[in-house]
């Protein structure tokens, strides 16, 4: 005998009804992808690429309860007491870059203007190499502004913090001279005529201009943040400007640290900690990416300046570990 459906219809007819008998009940897997389909997607899986995302577990330390407002990502006492000990080394090294900067940083602030903005540039997307001749490979690929000539990177050794790529060859180098030659110059096209603006907006700006293919946020950041303390730009970061990024390694610390992923909160806590420690926010830049790195691996970027004590103590303070 038919029968009709909470729809009025015969349930033979019904469009909806006839599909749910239709429909054998899923079985259950109990969370876990089934194993026959792990294997099948994992031979249609792409080959990995240069330039591919890799992500690595980062080793935490035992968790002894520690707990601080500052930086609510952490666990342990001792990763605070790493954390003081990185960013006060950090803190140091703009101190070095102001007063008595090392290496090929004494030459471009030297050399001003064009010349010196562009040496500061190479150094900063080439990045000194770990070592007793950091700069050594840039010295010798360096080439004059005025000449309009473009470095041979060719077996150049590359820095932790490199922007160079050599499967693109030159052509981040090739964007950074055109759009200088369309504004008139480097200075020019970082922002440096714009009476207008103070020098925090002018680094946030030349920050924005510096978007070249294939240059990501460390070098663009590291370079100005170099060309401000060397005199080259009136320049000032007011943040980390960590929005930029999402996968670049200080951001990732940040993410760590803070104990936070959102953009914005990010850069108020990282604002907030710079602030009540009276350290440039800039330090937590090259500060939080050493904090993430081996103990044995810190990246000195051509500075063996030592931390100062004062700003150790404060950071130890704020953190909670003095």
């Amino acid at each position: 005998m038919p029968t009709f459906c909470r729809h009025g219809r015969l349930e033979a007819n019904c469009p909806i009804c006839s599909k749910k008998e239709q429909v054998a009940p899923a079985a259950r897997t109990g969370g876990r992808r089934p194993a026959t389909t792990a294997r099948s997607t994992a031979g249609r899986r792409p080959a990995t690429k240069a330039g591919d995302l890799h992500v690595r577990h980062m080793a935490r330390a035992q968790d002894d309860g520690y707990d601080n407002w500052a930086v609510p990502g952490l666990r342990a006492t001792v990763e605070a007491q790493r954390l003081a000990d990185e960013i006060a080394f950090a803190a140091a090294r703009l101190a070095q870059l102001e007063s008595d900067p090392p290496g090929l940083y004494a030459a471009a602030a030297a050399a001003g203007g064009e010349e010196g903005l562009w040496l500061a540039f190479l150094i900063a997307y080439l990045a000194p190499v770990e070592g007793d001749e950091p700069f050594a490979g840039i010295a010798a690929a360096r080439t004059a502004w005025a000449t309009g000539e473009l470095p041979d990177l060719e077996g150049v050794p590359l820095g932790p913090r490199t922007g160079h790529d050599p499967a693109r060859g030159l052509a981040t180098l090739t964007a950074y001279r055109a759009r200088a030659q369309r504004a008139g110059s480097q200075a020019a096209a970082l922002a440096a005529g714009e009476a207008s603006l103070n020098p925090q907006r002018r680094f946030d700006r030349a920050f924005e201009r510096l978007s070249l293919p294939g240059l990501r946020r460390a070098p663009r950041y590291e370079f100005l943040v170099v060309a401000g303390r060397l005199g080259l730009l009136d320049v000032t970061p007011s943040s980390l400007l960590l929005a930029a990024d999402p996968t670049d390694p200080t951001v990732v610390a940040a993410k760590r640290i803070l104990g936070i992923g959102d953009a914005i909160n990010l850069q108020r806590r990282a604002s907030e900690l710079a602030s009540e420690a009276a350290v440039p926010v800039a330090a937590l830049d090259l500060g939080f990416l050493n904090w993430a790195r081996p103990e044995d691996d810190r990246i000195t970027a051509g500075s063996a300046s030592p931390a100062d004590p004062a700003t150790h103590e404060r950071l130890a303070s704020v953190l909670g570990i003095a």
